[in-house]
């Protein structure tokens, strides 16, 4: 685990002993039958590839630790709702709020706003924020392969698919891809970003695809910027894309998905 790693997984841990004590779990497992059935996270990813496409998972995301504020004027659910309309297949909604500035309140109001399915990005850790993910609203949850014991993966994996989301299980390192298979999932993230040095390399998510059952479904995160990036990602089998900063940082939200996808958006 990377030292930016180990620092956020210790305060994270914090956060959700914290939680705990605001909202017991008996109180979260109470709301369960209140929220909407999850829409199908996976299948409105896959659809796409087999209309040969990549499909787009949009990300609300104001700040990352390495890059600082991305957008100064954020407006979480006008930037969702614009995803929706320019043709996301899914949103990524930040509700880390120490590191990354988000709120698990932003997906709360997003959920109302839009009808595509959406995935709680954040260093899951605990049964508790599986809930918690759920009661908000959330169709997916992300887990992060270098954060959790393989056990721990497991576990967490099993209970995201109990409550009828989708797992989207992210590795960087390809010594996790045991670990990740063991899940057996249906959706994998590979991020492109080396977490140590925080270079990226697209050429990282095509080495990981060959290792990768064609029966799961992968997606390719970090540092998809053009055009040219996607049409990369479709020639080499990758059935998706998770984009926030090039998306976040421009002054016309549709316009920059229209210029990012071309036409692998749906028509």
């Amino acid at each position: 685990m990377s030292s930016i790693l180990e620092k956020i997984v210790r305060h994270k841990r914090g956060e959700i002993e914290a939680a705990k004590h605001r909202i017991p779990r008996v109180e979260l497992e109470a709301r369960l039958s209140e929220v909407p059935p999850p829409l199908d996270f996976c299948s409105a990813l896959t659809a796409g590839a087999q209309q040969d496409r990549v499909s787009l998972i949009a990300e609300v995301k104001k700040a990352s630790p390495s890059k600082g504020v991305i957008r100064e004027d954020f407006d979480p659910v006008m930037i969702a709702k614009t995803y929706a309309r320019s043709g996301a297949a899914c949103i990524s909604v930040l509700t880390d709020e120490h590191f990354f500035q988000g709120r698990l309140e932003y997906l709360i109001s997003i959920r109302k706003a839009v009808s595509i399915p959406l995935l709680r990005k954040d260093f899951i850790l605990d049964e508790y924020q599986v809930l918690e993910a759920r009661v908000a609203g959330a169709d997916g949850v992300l887990l992060i392969a270098e954060c959790l014991a393989p056990d721990r993966l497991v576990e967490l994996h099993q209970m995201i698919e109990s409550l009828g989301m989708t797992a989207l299980v992210e590795l960087y390192d390809k010594k996790n891809i045991p670990a990740v298979l063991a899940c057996h999932p249906k959706l994998v993230g590979v991020n492109n970003r080396d977490l140590n040095t925080f270079e990226i390399d697209l050429m990282h998510s095509i080495e990981v695809r060959e290792s990768l059952p064609r029966d799961i479904a992968m997606v390719s995160e970090s540092g998809i910027f053009t055009n040219q990036d996607v049409q990369l990602m479709r020639d080499n089998s990758v059935d998706a894309i998770l984009v926030g900063e090039s998306l976040m940082r421009s002054d016309d939200v549709a316009m920059a998905v229209k210029s990012l996808m071309g036409d692998q958006l749906a028509s």
